[in-house]
């Protein structure tokens, strides 16, 4: 990633941090839970915080972070600020904490058995363990809001973005679930760019329309620029798509989608011009998700996909939808951001 880009990285990473402390202090337990009965000692709480904390600290881009950041730099330049840029870097911890809780939630609902090359939350610490940690930290995320020192009215816009984005991204959830629980349906192209719109575009709408407001810029405009930065979110959630098919996601195994079931677009497109395969593929889910990731049936399902081309035509469709809507944005370091994201072998 461009080195411009560093220093902004380290304070994000000093702001997640610091919002997310294993060893939390008495303020952050106050801001966070308010009082608690004295029985309730610090090692409760940090079997809560624990598994949240380490797939964090396992990595991850923070690209969604950093588009706050840089929408809030952008709209500063021709508005007056609702936040201070500590106060904005402050707020980071909402996106990223939204993304984490997901990836646990759905690595649960896909019965995932990695992420970024270690084994899922629910294997580490249990179903249980891992569901309840990543529900709250969606409760959690928010709290940074109450930390501002800003009008309550500030505060209520702020929360009001976050709680819609969070229940677009839920339902987007729910369709996506339906679809790899039943083997057999396979939705139009249009249900998966709506589905991907509400459960990976609404991390990167939260993002931008959290620092756009931040930044003083008009809710309605805000929301114009936003939806853009949705676009960008579908055209990664494609090339993530195709990268499960071809050398496999980082940290996960190539070709983990057909044992989950899921629907992606190169397998839509290819029904889409194959519609007579749509009962193979449909088998070949079924065989490898009962047979897990070394099931033969990946590969033939793999083969058959590629026979079409329509791995290829993802690929493509994928990197034009983000250089498309990137060159919608009035910031070249935010073209440079997600520009430099795409896999160089879909440049």
């Amino acid at each position: 990633m461009n080195k411009e880009f560093e220093h902004r990285l380290e304070k994000i990473e000093a702001a997640v941090k610091a919002a997310l402390p294993l060893n939390f202090d008495a303020d952050w337990q106050t801001c966070s839970f308010d009082e608690l009965p004295s029985a309730v000692s610090a090692s409760y709480i940090q079997k809560l915080i624990e598994p949240n904390y380490s797939l964090i600290n396992l990595g991850g881009k923070r690209w969604r972070p950093l588009l706050l950041i840089l929408c809030y730099e952008m709209a500063i330049k021709d508005y007056k600020p609702l936040l201070s840029e500590n106060q904005a870097y402050s707020v980071v911890p909402m996106v990223e904490f939204v993304h984490t809780a997901s990836l646990i939630h759905d690595d649960i609902e896909d019965s995932a058995d990695l992420r970024r090359g270690k084994p899922a939350a629910h294997i580490t610490y249990g179903l249980d363990t891992a569901l309840n940690s990543a529900s709250w930290l969606y409760f959690e995320a928010p709290v940074c809001i109450n930390r501002l020192d800003v009008p309550d009215s500030i505060k209520l816009l702020f929360y009001r973005v976050y709680t819609n984005e969070l229940r677009r991204l839920h339902l987007g959830q729910a369709m996506d679930i339906f679809w790899h629980r039943n083997p057999d349906v396979f939705p139009s192209k249009d249900e998966y760019f709506a589905m991907v719109k509400n459960k990976t575009g609404t991390l990167a709408t939260l993002a931008a329309l959290t620092g756009l407001i931040a930044g003083g810029m008009p809710e309605f405009s805000a929301r114009k620029l936003s939806g853009i930065a949705a676009e960008i979110g579908i055209g990664f959630q494609i090339i993530d798509d195709v990268i499960n098919l071809t050398t496999g996601n980082v940290g996960k195994k190539r070709g983990d989608d057909i044992v989950e079931g899921k629907k992606s677009l190169p397998v839509l497109l290819h029904i889409q011009e194959r519609p007579e395969d749509k009962n193979i593929i449909a088998g070949y889910m079924n065989s490898a998700s009962k047979d897990g990731i070394d099931s033969p049936c990946i590969e033939e399902c793999i083969k058959l996909l590629e026979s079409s081309g329509c791995i290829k035509k993802a690929a493509t469709l994928g990197t034009e939808l983000i250089r498309t809507n990137c060159e919608k944005l009035n910031s070249p370091l935010i073209r440079e951001l997600f520009i430099s994201m795409i896999p160089e072998n879909f440049r």
